[in-house]
C-alpha cells in the first residue's frame, strides 16, 4: 500500500469530498452487494444503497451496536459474527462490481484461468486473521481481517506512528501478547513503518524484570503500553535507580490517560535522567481495527485524536435521542469503516463518550488537517456504575473517582473495592480504597482531603483507606498478568 500520510495535510473541504465519495463507493459496490446483514438492514429499512451519498445521508441508517453482535451469535453459535463479513459470489461480483474491477478479473481469467481470479478473490476477502475484545465486562467477540485488512491495518499503524513523530529510533512494545488490537497494531504499524519494534509481550509474558532488561539493552527512545503497566515498570526501574536518559516518549493505550497521569509518567522519567519527555496517548477499539494518536504536544495540553477521513467517518451523537451533534458538542461516538472486508461496521455505536465532541479545524500543532476526537473521553468499557441507595441514594460513576486518583501526584498506586458492610448482602453498599502512596505523607490529613473532594465530587465518600505497601497493590490490581489492571473490583456477595 503507498503512503498516504500526506492524505492528512489536505484541505478539509478536499478530504470531505474524498471520504463522501468513498463513502458512497464502499456502500453500493462493497457492503450493500456483499454483506448479508447490511444488506438485510437495507432492504428491511427501504433504503436504496444509491441514495447514501454524503456522510449526511448516514443519518438514514439504523445504528449497529454490541448487541447486534451478540445477537448474531445467539442465533448461529456456527458461523457467529460472519454475517458482518463480506461475502462475494459470482452473481453479485457481476452485478456490483465496477465496470474497471470487472474487466480487471476477465483479463485475470483469460491469463490465469479460474484459479487465478479465486486466488485473487481469497486475497481481498477471505477472512485470514482476527483480534477480539478483552472480555471485560463480557464475552469477547472476534473481528475477522482479510488481507485486505491486513494491508489497512499497517497503514493505520504507520499512521498513527506518523502522528507521533516517531522516524528513525527505537520502540519497546510492552502490550501484552495476545489476540487484542494494541499489540498487533504496534506490531504491524512498526514493520510497515520501518521502525525497530521490540515486542515484550508485556509483564505475563517476560515478567517486569525481564521488560526492563530488555529496555535497558534495547536503549528505545519511545515505549508503548497499558498505562498502569508502563507506570509500573518505570516505578521499579526507579527503585532499581536504571538509568533511562534515553527513554523520553511514551505511547499509552488501551485506557484514557489523565494529564495528571501524563506528569506522574514524565517526573519519573526525568529522575531517572530522561529530557524533554512527552506522553501520548492513543484511542482505538476492536470494532474498528484501528487506533488513532495525538501529536506531539506539551504535557499539559491535548492536540486530541487525528483521525483517518479517507478510511472512516466518526459522527458524534446524543446518546438518548441518536440526534448527531455539531462540531465541539459533547456526545457518543458513531463509527463506520469505508475500507473494510472482513468485519464491517456502519454506524456503529461505541458507547465513548466524548466532551468536546469533533473538531474539523487544522490541528495547531502539527498541522494535520484531519477531524480530530475530543481526547476528554470515556469509554464504554470503562463505565463503571454503582448504585449506592442504601447510603445516599447515589449512583456514583466511578470513571469520576478513576480520574480524580490517577491525578493525585501523592498516589502511586490504587484500587478501588465494593463491598458489602460486614459481608452481609442485605447490608449496606461500601467503597473501600486501597492505596500506595508516594513518599512519606500525613496520612491522616490525607485521608480528610481526599475523602472531602471524593465527597464534593460523588455525595459519597470512602468507607475505608487501606494503606498498603507496593508489593500489595501489585499483586491485588494483578498488574504482572491481567490484561487490564484490575483498578476497580465488585466483590458484593450475591443474596
Amino acid at each position: 500500500m503507498k503512503n498516504t500520510n500526506n492524505i492528512l495535510f489536505r484541505p478539509w473541504p478536499e478530504l470531505k469530498r474524498l471520504q463522501a465519495e468513498n463513502l458512497r463507493r464502499f456502500i453500493i459496490s462493497r457492503l450493500y452487494p456483499f454483506s448479508p446483514y447490511y444488506r438485510r438492514l437495507f432492504d428491511d429499512n427501504k433504503i436504496d444503497p444509491r441514495s447514501i451519498r454524503t456522510v449526511e445521508d448516514l443519518r438514514r441508517i439504523p445504528f449497529t451496536s454490541k448487541q447486534n453482535f451478540r445477537d448474531a451469535l445467539e442465533k448461529d453459535p456456527a458461523k457467529g459474527t460472519l454475517v458482518f463479513c463480506l461475502q462475494p459470489d459470482k452473481e453479485t461480483i457481476k452485478k456490483y462490481l465496477p465496470k474497471t474491477e470487472l474487466a480487471g478479473l476477465m483479463l485475470l481469467r483469460l491469463l490465469k484461468g479460474e484459479a487465478g481470479v479465486k486466488a485473487r478473490l481469497e486475497k481481498e476477502y477471505k477472512p485470514i486473521f482476527l483480534t477480539s475484545t478483552a472480555g471485560t465486562t463480557s464475552t469477547p467477540m472476534s473481528f475477522l481481517y482479510s488481507d485486505h485488512d491486513i494491508e489497512n491495518l499497517k497503514e493505520y499503524g504507520k499512521r498513527m506512528i506518523a502522528t507521533i513523530g516517531i522516524k528513525d529510533e527505537r520502540l519497546v512494545n510492552a502490550f501484552p501478547y495476545a489476540p487484542h488490537l494494541a499489540f498487533w497494531l504496534a506490531v504491524l504499524g512498526g514493520l510497515a513503518a520501518d521502525v525497530f519494534v521490540l515486542s515484550t509481550g508485556g509483564g505475563k509474558t517476560m515478567g517486569t524484570e525481564g521488560n526492563i532488561r530488555a529496555i535497558v539493552k534495547v536503549k528505545p527512545q519511545f515505549l508503548i503500553g497499558v498505562p498502569s503497566y508502563v507506570y509500573h515498570i518505570l516505578k521499579t526501574a526507579r527503585a532499581q535507580k536504571q538509568d533511562m536518559s534515553f527513554l523520553n516518549r511514551i505511547i499509552q493505550g488501551a485506557s484514557p490517560v489523565p494529564i495528571g497521569f501524563k506528569l506522574k509518567i514524565a517526573e519519573l522519567l526525568k529522575e531517572m535522567g530522561a529530557s524533554d519527555v512527552r506522553v501520548f496517548g492513543t484511542y482505538g477499539f476492536t470494532e474498528a481495527r484501528c487506533a488513532w494518536a495525538e501529536c506531539p504536544t506539551a504535557l499539559d495540553v491535548s492536540s486530541g485524536y487525528h483521525t483517518y477521513p479517507d478510511k472512516e467517518v466518526f459522527e458524534v451523537i446524543d446518546p438518548a435521542t441518536g440526534e448527531v451533534k455539531g462540531e465541539g458538542e459533547d456526545g457518543e461516538l458513531v463509527y463506520t469503516g469505508i475500507d473494510a472486508r472482513g468485519t464491517c461496521v456502519l454506524r456503529y455505536r461505541t458507547g465513548d463518550m466524548a466532551k468536546g465532541g469533533i473538531t474539523y479545524s487544522p490541528c495547531p500543532h502539527c498541522g494535520m488537517t484531519v477531524p480530530r476526537i475530543s481526547s476528554d473521553l470515556t469509554r464504554a468499557s470503562n463505565i463503571k456504575n454503582v448504585q449506592l441507595s442504601k447510603i445516599k441514594g447515589s449512583l456514583i460513576n466511578l470513571n469520576d473517582l478513576e480520574r480524580l486518583l490517577d491525578d493525585k501526584p501523592e498516589i502511586n498506586e490504587w484500587q478501588i473495592e465494593i463491598v458489602k458492610k460486614n459481608n452481609d448482602p442485605f447490608e449496606v453498599d461500601e467503597l473501600v480504597l486501597n492505596v500506595c502512596l508516594s513518599g512519606n505523607p500525613d496520612k491522616a490529613g490525607f485521608s480528610a482531603r481526599l475523602n472531602e473532594e471524593v465527597l464534593s465530587r460523588t455525595e459519597v465518600s470512602f468507607n475505608r483507606i487501606q494503606f498498603v505497601s507496593h508489593d500489595e497493590i501489585t499483586e491485588k490490581i494483578e498488574i504482572e498478568s491481567a490484561v487490564k489492571a484490575k483498578k476497580i473490583v465488585d466483590k458484593r456477595p450475591q443474596g
